[in-house]
């Protein structure tokens, strides 16, 4: 099972929409000249694929809900299309660590507001701190809080919570529970800033594996959950009573009744476990805690579930089962709150034959479960499954009873039911979001019916990608679900790469000249490294492994795939004629360096290490080091030979306190050439060229201008566009890109936690003709005015101005007026400006050109009240712009 996150931007910097919603963060200012052209962003759909640890409805508005992911940011739902929006995807390169949340809030008072403790770990890997994102527009813009301590929204425990918690009396205040024994902290001013709360007896003292030297296992995972009494508080004031959960098994709950003045450890509690959740029925006076004896989200082999009378005092054990005959913990919990008195709880842990989740509606006096046993190993479930929106979620499995396919889930630690909703309920598991609408059909006899609730929410890990020039448009090489053959980037694939099924696929090639032979490499805890197909990736067979392989590592293709040369993790530099039967050690090349291939020539091989550049001319078997000198010293590194071009060869990476950047080779790696307008590259990857160009159109994740970005060359690297904007960053992009070779400006690009991003130019872009004599555009022009969200008392909306003219502009400046009494927030690829009711948007610097025939888009947040009216007419200095 998918136990193990391969996150390749931590290995990567240890070693050296979707139309996503916008952001108040924003990247150091470009440098000017710096051409921009703009695009339509979308993700390859897999729909999932990653770990959900948490999901929270707002108490006090229908249909408003959040989900967190270890790696892959933050979402809020979309009622009318069932759907997930990213909220996260301005968090950019430097802050790549911000993608993992540890914890969301949403404001029951101000239903806009919403908060996301962020930060992936604790230890080295993650250089920066944490921090707490505060929108108050439901997501669409953020400002952030930096911390003095790291957040580890990938570390152990992180499906414990909610760490972060709004006062549902006094919304101003906050608390967020800290690890590495940095105790609790509190927010008075709506998260702006935070504060020690210095009196809190206890910061935990928890750590999955204490003697772990990489310090992520051994972290204290402090304090883990904050639970408000609401009963408790009047509107304005502080509520008195809270609970907070602590990473200690001896004194797991402290609680305030004075409103965080002092705390003290309840009495009488439980020892022995973890509480990993708190969840308050303050109706009924029950405070509801789910332990178990580790700290998950993979572990945890023993488990209770306790009641706590808040009134009273008195503690009740209410576990479903005797603690005997548990093999697991429990975690997710939840509480109806239309019907005082229902709770259910998850085995987050079982993973053998599958989770289980339990249902009480007497307060936790009687219980049932999801499914249950008929006659060993013969099961009987209460609830029916179709995942046809997202049928990989079988893994093309054929288990023996009693494990089933689909499973009902593992890693089982997020568990809601919907507020204003009995026959609602979501959970998160290590690999989707489910949910079912009939849920109070469990408890009439009658099955409830589960389905994928994910769509939108893409949260893989991407290792490698490929386009071939025939078949599929778009193979994956993904952390922990393999990969997939996407024949419709629109659509969910039928099944990942299978046959064998790697946890983890580290590497794919295919023959340039034959799209039909393709090959992985991959991850497995038993079995083989390495697979091959003949039908573009549609079906696999496994190949046989050389002696000590332990890892997939990095594989390549002959252009006319008659041999591959593989770098497997665990051995050395192999080769092999035909599809992997008997392997050979390759001589000349060191252990663990990267291979590819020419494109043209079948026998001519590349690898690098540690700053050298190998060459063989005899199918892998030899292997001679290039006199090719200032290359990057490290192996954070990726290279492509370009398609057509017999020893044309483009190396991109390096680090920051070394040599980094772009090389290119038409030599065959002889000698290389370093791109002097290239500051920082760590990916390349090549697409169809440009229309009336002879060359391929060149793709990098680059700093370029001063700007970190995604970039496109339509002249040989001689200039560059930005194809990104800073809504559209993603965190880390250097595992992968490339290009489409049938469409032009199509590309590809990786992510860590986000997907496979897919993104097509709106207008071609330009590269920058320099300063023109005349800022101020003439001739013709049209907007396309898009109200993309709205929100009680707020909107979002994208604006595309097209020069329909047959002059290139060389800087522009649009006004409109609002006729509602709309007032603009924020916005984002202009400067803007609001005067009355007057808007006025300008480009920036790198935006500033716009030929003849494309068009430059950007966005924007505002208040409204009663219509929000668009706006009926839009002035381009003096021209007036047709409307579509």
């Amino acid at each position: 099972m998918r136990r193990t996150r391969i996150l390749t931007a931590v290995l990567a910097l240890a070693a050296g929409l979707l139309s996503g919603a916008p952001t108040a963060l924003a990247a150091d200012p470009p440098a000017p000249k710096l051409a921009a052209d703009t695009y339509t962003w979308k993700n390859a759909r897999i729909d999932g694929g990653g770990f959900v640890p948490g999901i929270v409805f707002n108490r006090s508005e229908k249909n408003l809900a959040y989900a967190r992911t270890d790696i892959g940011g933050a979402y809020r739902w979309q009622e009318s299309s069932k759907t997930w929006t990213p909220l996260l995807d301005s968090v950019g390169w430097e802050d790549w660590g911000h993608t993992g949340v540890v914890s969301i809030a949403s404001d029951s008072v101000d239903p806009n507001r919403v908060y996301a403790a962020v930060g992936t770990y604790t230890n080295s890997w993650d250089p920066k701190n944490g921090a707490v994102m505060r929108s108050a527009d439901r997501g669409a813009s953020w400002q952030k809080a930096n911390l003095p301590f790291k957040l580890g929204g990938n570390m152990p425990g992180r499906g414990m919570g909610e760490r972060l918690a709004v006062d549902p009396n006094r919304n101003s205040v906050l608390y967020l529970g800290a690890p590495s024994g940095k105790g609790l902290w509190r927010s008075t001013d709506s998260g702006a800033g935070w504060s020690q709360v210095a009196n809190f007896p206890n910061v935990g003292n928890y750590a999955q594996d204490p003697s772990d030297t990489s310090g992520y296992a051994s972290d204290n995972q402090g304090i883990v959950w904050v639970t408000f009494d609401e009963s408790t508080g009047t509107a304005g004031s502080a509520t008195k009573t809270i609970y907070v959960g602590v990473a200690d098994k001896d004194n797991a709950v402290y609680r305030s009744t004075d409103a965080g003045a002092t705390w003290q450890r309840l009495a009488g509690q439980p020892t022995g476990h973890l509480a990993h959740k708190g969840v308050l029925d303050a109706k009924n006076g029950y405070l509801y805690l789910a332990y178990s004896d580790k700290g998950g989200p993979y572990d945890g082999g023993k488990g209770r579930l306790w009641r706590y009378a808040t009134g009273t005092g008195t503690w009740t054990d209410i576990s479903p089962v005797a603690e005997a005959d548990t093999s697991y913990g429990f975690s997710g919990l939840t509480v109806d709150r239309r019907k005082p008195g229902t709770v259910m709880a998850t085995a987050y842990s079982a993973w053998w034959p599958d989770t289980q989740i339990f249902r009480s509606t007497d307060s936790g006096a009687t219980w049932s479960k999801a499914w249950d046993y008929t006659s060993y190993p013969n099961r009987e479930n209460r609830y029916t499954m179709d995942v046809s929106s997202s049928p990989w979620l079988t893994w093309g499995a054929n288990p023996q009873p009693p494990e089933q396919t689909p499973k009902l889930g593992w890693m089982t630690e997020a568990l809601e039911i919907d507020p204003f909703n009995s026959d609602r309920m979501m959970y998160g598991t290590g690999a989707t979001v489910y949910g079912t609408e009939n849920l109070t059909n469990w408890d009439g006899g009658g099955k409830f019916a589960i389905r994928p609730m994910v769509q939108g929410l893409e949260e893989t890990a991407v290792n490698d990608l490929a386009s071939p020039p025939s078949g599929a448009p778009l193979l994956s090489a993904l952390g922990d679900i393999g990969g997939f053959r996407h024949t419709d980037l629109t659509k969910v694939p039928s099944m990942m790469f299978t046959q064998p099924n790697f946890t983890t696929t580290t590497s794919l090639d295919f023959a340039e000249s034959n799209p039909n032979t393709v090959v992985r490499t991959g991850n497995l805890d038993s079995g083989p490294h390495i697979a091959f197909s003949t039908d573009n990736g549609a079906n696999w067979f496994a190949g046989t492994d050389p002696s000590g392989v332990s890892g997939g590592g990095t594989v390549a293709s002959a252009a006319d795939g008659t041999r591959f040369v593989w770098s497997p993790e665990g051995a050395g530099v192999h080769h092999a004629t035909g599809f992997g039967t008997s392997w050979q050690a390759s001589a000349g090349i060191p252990a663990g360096a990267i291979v590819e291939s020419d494109r043209v020539d079948a026998k001519t091989f590349y690898g690098f290490k540690s700053g050298k550049f190998y060459v063989s001319t005899d199918g892998g078997a030899t292997f001679k080091a290039s006199p090719a000198s200032g290359l990057p010293g490290g192996d954070s590194v990726r290279f492509k030979a370009l398609r057509g071009g017999k020893g044309d060869v483009w190396l991109a990476g390096g680090a920051a306190d070394g040599g980094y950047g772009l090389w290119h080779s038409t030599d065959g790696g002889a000698s290389f050439t370093k791109l002097s307008n290239v500051e920082q590259a760590d990916t390349i990857g090549f697409g169809k060229a440009a229309p009336g160009a002879s060359y391929q159109t060149l793709y990098t994740s680059a700093k370029i201008g001063g700007v970190r970005g995604v970039f496109r060359s339509t002249d040989k690297g001689a200039s560059w566009t930005r194809i990104n904007d800073d809504a559209h960053q993603w965190g880390w992009t250097g595992a992968a890109i490339t290009g489409d070779p049938r469409v032009y400006g199509r590309v590809y690009v990786s992510t860590n936690g986000r997907g496979v991003l897919y993104g097509d130019s709106s207008g071609g872009g330009t590269t920058d003709p320099g300063p023109g004599p005349d800022p101020t555009p003439t001739g013709a022009c049209e907007v396309t005015y898009t109200i993309t969200s709205q929100w009680p008392g707020g909107f979002q909306a994208d604006v595309q101005l097209t020069n329909t003219g047959t002059s290139p502009w060389t800087g522009w400046s649009l006004a409109w007026t609002f006729t509602d009494g709309q007032k603009l927030s924020q916005a984002w690829n202009t400067e803007a400006a609001q005067s009355g009711s007057t808007v006025t948007a300008k480009n920036v610097t790198w935006n500033a050109n716009v030929a003849a025939g494309s068009s430059v888009s950007f966005g924007f947040t505002a208040s409204h009240s009663d219509t929000n009216a668009k706006p009926a007419a839009f002035k381009l200095g003096e021209q007036t712009c047709a409307v579509a």
